[in-house]
């Protein structure tokens, strides 16, 4: 049994679409999936025409008062459950956060579940913020899945969820905690922003990103509304068909060691020509100027406008500082 969190802490991304909808495929294919609702919205809870039931959220085993078993529901979907969530979770940011091992307090709930195997995968929608709730899912977590719009403060978003990951591995809360794979969502080919984005991501991610992009389709924002996932409201669509695609995505990774992001490589590539030059006495004029291209692939390593990434701090995050970084003649667009 996996225990998978969905998280960003920047609102908007599809985290809440991404949970629920990665929910229902895993079950279609005949694997027992429990949804775990930690949102106080209870958005996820909705999508899928669950109604919220007062004081039958996970406020209960988070506390300690009841066991994890007794808040998992049935849902009208095959081989999907669900602890939904109603509004004593906002009260929980505080009463988790007094209690002992405050960290641990969702690992420990659901302790009962991994022992008895009674689920091949317990999906966590976490809420967007960096509160008690989504550091106890992390804590809790075996891998992490981060959808990130195509937008450039969704970069953002990104290298303060990676930072968190680390916080959480530091602190002995969770050391094997790794992410499992990055989500592009909302992607519009036909805009230069989002194949920036994307290039981006995938040039310091590498293989950490899912070869699986969700569109942006009307069809995903109505699908909630009508209480169904998308390959129940519009199967043939390109939103069922994206989703679809990553559980099939999804599955294969399972089985497979997490993928390693290439920040470790990244720096000294950019060094090697400083060392080739050090051995064949190349001139000191010879490392380009900063970058000023166009391409997306190119401006992956220095644009400030597209959100830069300073490989040179594992992990590979967008940095902050607006100042540019020289690349490789190659990538130089002089």
């Amino acid at each position: 049994m996996k225990t998978i969190a969905v998280a960003n802490q920047k609102g908007g991304v599809g985290k809440t679409t991404t949970a629920v909808n990665l929910s229902v495929c895993l079950a279609a294919k005949g694997l027992r999936v429990l949804l775990i609702d930690l949102d106080p919205q209870a958005n996820a809870t909705s999508a899928i025409g669950f109604e919220c039931i007062e004081g039958h959220s996970i406020y209960g085993p988070l506390i300690g008062a009841v066991s994890m078993a007794e808040k998992v529901l049935p849902t009208r979907i095959e081989n999907l459950f669900i602890v939904p969530a109603d509004l004593d979770l906002a009260g929980a940011e505080i009463e988790v956060a007094r209690l002992d091992d405050h960290l641990l307090r969702l690992r420990n709930a659901l302790a009962a579940l991994r022992q008895d195997a009674a689920f091949d995968f317990i999906i966590l929608d976490c809420p967007p913020s960096l509160g008690i709730l989504m550091t106890n899912a992390l804590a809790a977590a075996d891998e992490l899945l981060v959808p990130i719009q195509c937008e450039y403060f969704a970069l953002e978003g990104l290298s303060k969820i990676v930072r968190i990951v680390e916080q959480i591995k530091e602190a002995g809360a969770n050391p094997s905690l790794g992410i499992g794979g990055i989500l592009m969502t909302m992607c519009d080919s036909r805009t230069n922003l989002s194949q920036q984005v994307v290039a981006e991501v995938r040039k310091h991610f590498g293989d950490t990103v899912f070869n699986t992009m969700v569109p942006r389709t009307v069809r995903l924002g109505e699908a909630p509304s009508f209480g169904k996932a998308i390959i129940e409201y519009d199967p043939g669509g390109v939103g069922a068909t994206a989703y679809t695609a990553l559980a099939e995505e999804f599955l294969q990774r399972a089985t497979a060691p997490l993928p390693v992001p290439p920040a470790a490589v990244v720096a000294p590539a950019e060094s090697q020509p400083a060392a080739e030059q050090s051995a064949e006495t190349a001139p000191a004029s010879s490392p380009a100027p900063p970058a000023e291209n166009d391409s997306p692939a190119e401006n992956a390593s220095g644009s400030d406008a597209d959100g830069p990434i300073d490989a040179g701090e594992p992990p590979a995050v967008p940095v902050e500082s607006p100042a540019p970084v020289p690349v490789n003649e190659a990538g130089s667009g002089a």
